[in-house]
């Protein structure tokens, strides 16, 4: 084995959130590694090619603020960017800041110890590298890990399989063939139109149908593009101060449901239909988001729609959601997802009426039939926000496995670190905005923030931070508070891990917003980091957790 390399901070992956950080880390004068598994930066960007993969935030939305000419000199083509425009965006990143020395492609970090007598991580790459780092980073995103489902026979298929979680670079034509699709998720209402085009018969196989609303994408307009631009600093701060860390978006109305009219109802919902895009539906009233009845009424709106857009009756109520809340699964966009099952060689299957037996050489056999296929999609989403981490031997103080402490359910502060493992910090980690947020919003916010106190800690001449226990605790709490009082656990989501069996349900995002989160850690920096142990001193937390988030709620919600 090589001699070990002494360096201030390790980076886990190469997506957005590690550019940022090197880029941070380079500023301050901090030396830094990235070590990436692919050969290319871009992270989930860079793995997820499946056909018609498109964020769904809007492209001017999910990018970087953090320099301004970055910002000015970038142009978007579509109002909802595609992977492979995405992917050029983070290739000019990774060139315009010179990032691509410091970071070790096509390896991966198979273990990071911490040394409790140096006090430093020792971390082991696949290449047969050696680290003794001060500070381990993680930005191993929250989708990432792709959920291989466990399907008797899947081995046994004799034609092409693909996943849309980790995707063939080389193009895959469709043309001709019998395509079987598992799943109904966001990828297979992304790439399922693509496929039907060109596919002699394609089969979806769906078990939950997906509330699903029009992207209504467009090229980006070059007026409105510039007026952006020339108030970029503004629009970035809006974001900020936003519950899910978009500007451009349909305010919340500021009624509760159940006082609508209902002409009034419906033509506001048309206006939101319209505008298209997931964020202007989700938290759209004072109570869609905790109150069942209010909530029924939106998903009405939206089922009305599926009706409208499906001529077959019997397929549209299929693919019609009801034994969840609107909103609760995360929200899909679509372009023309719903038309497809128009088409003569479109076939939906229940699979809670004909569930999956096994895959034959030939195909899927459910209970009812057997339907042959020539390639397999599996679109069958992803072990989210700690598949990634149970993926690499993290042990902390004592030996620790990090998979053992979270064996019940992911146990952070405030998504950013967590007790027993020090140094170590989480960007977007679980227990934070991550996925319910723009994400590039809240990786920026997180880089930054973990940047200041690395700063701090070297200011002060320190060497361990790490969160108190009983801070980890109260923000666990919090997060289920948070949690117990939305609609969230009326619905068997990812986001509580139910989609991988034998996973603990744990839910594993912040539903304060944005902006709260925001309010919260820079408190925490602003007041030296209360809620934290430096050097073996701890700093009782005082920070009002849910404070934060009642002093945004409208006065209306707080009185109720």
């Amino acid at each position: 084995m090589a001699d070990r390399q002494e360096i201030d901070a390790i980076v886990v992956g190469a997506g957005f959130s590690g550019l940022y950080m090197l880029h941070k880390l380079r500023g301050l004068g901090f030396s830094a590694k990235v070590i990436e598994t692919a050969d290319d930066v871009g992270g989930t960007w860079y793995w997820n090619r499946y056909p018609g993969a498109r964020c769904d935030i809007e492209s001017f939305e999910y990018s970087f603020s953090f320099d301004e000419d970055l910002q000015q000199e970038w142009e978007w083509s579509e109002r909802y960017a595609t992977q492979p425009e995405i992917l050029r965006y983070a290739q000019h990143v990774a060139e315009r800041f010179d990032l691509r020395r410091d970071i070790q492609f096509e390896t991966r970090v198979d273990s990071a110890h911490w040394n409790e007598e140096s006090k430093r991580w020792d971390v082991a790459t696949s290449d047969g590298e050696s680290y003794s780092a001060q500070y381990l980073i993680t930005g191993v995103g929250c989708l990432s890990s792709f959920n291989k489902p466990d399907i008797a026979g899947l081995e046994d298929f004799a034609g092409e399989t693909y996943s849309t979680g980790h995707w063939s670079h080389e193009e895959v034509d469709f043309t001709g063939k019998k395509v079987a699709v598992i799943g109904t998720g966001s990828s297979a209402i992304q790439s399922t139109p693509i496929m039907a085009k060109q596919a002699d018969h394609l089969t979806i196989f769906q078990r939950t149908p997906n509330y699903v609303v029009p992207a209504q994408n467009h090229p980006n307009d070059p007026e409105f593009i510039a007026g952006l631009k020339a108030k970029y600093g503004e629009f970035r701060q809006a974001e900020r101060e936003s519950l899910l860390g978009a500007a451009r978006v349909l305010p919340q109305t500021p009624k509760f449901v159940r006082d609508i009219p209902e002409d009034e109802f419906q033509a506001e919902m048309e206006q939101r239909w319209e505008m298209g895009g997931l964020v202007g539906f989700i938290a759209s009233h004072l109570d869609s988001g905790s109150d069942r009845a209010a909530n029924e009424r939106l998903a009405d709106f939206v089922r009305a729609k599926i009706r409208d857009r499906v001529s077959d009756p019997d397929v549209a109520e299929l693919l019609t959601p009801r034994s969840y809340p609107f909103a609760t699964k995360r929200l899909c966009v679509d372009i023309g997802y719903y038309e497809i099952f128009n088409r003569d060689n479109v076939e939906l299957v229940d699979l809670n009426a004909t569930p999956i037996e096994r895959i034959e050489a030939g195909g899927v056999r459910t209970s009812g039939a057997l339907y042959e296929a020539d390639i397999l999609v599996l679109a069958t989403g992803f072990d989210a926000m700690t598949g990634s981490y149970n993926r690499i031997d993290i042990r902390g103080k004592g030996g620790e496995k990090l998979k053992d402490k979270w064996a019940d359910g992911p146990h952070t502060h405030l998504g950013l670190s967590s007790v027993g493992f020090p140094n170590m910090f989480m960007i977007t980690g679980p227990q934070s905005p991550s996925v319910g947020s723009n994400m590039i919003v809240s990786i920026e916010q997180h880089v930054e923030w973990i940047s200041d106190a690395m700063l701090h800690l070297r200011e002060q001449g320190a060497e361990t931070f790490e969160p108190l226990a009983e801070a980890e605790r109260d923000w666990g709490e919090h997060i289920d508070e948070l949690f117990q009082m939305s609609l969230h656990t009326q619905a068997n989501t990812w986001y509580l891990g139910s989609n991988v069996p034998g996973k603990p349900r744990a839910f594993t995002f912040y539903l304060g917003g944005v902006q709260a989160y925001g309010n919260v850690i820079n408190e925490i920096a602003e007041k030296g980091y209360p809620g934290f142990v430096i050097d073996g001193e701890p700093k009782p937390n005082d920070v009002d957790f849910e404070g934060h988030v009642m002093a945004l709620m409208p006065p209306e919600l707080q009185a109720a």
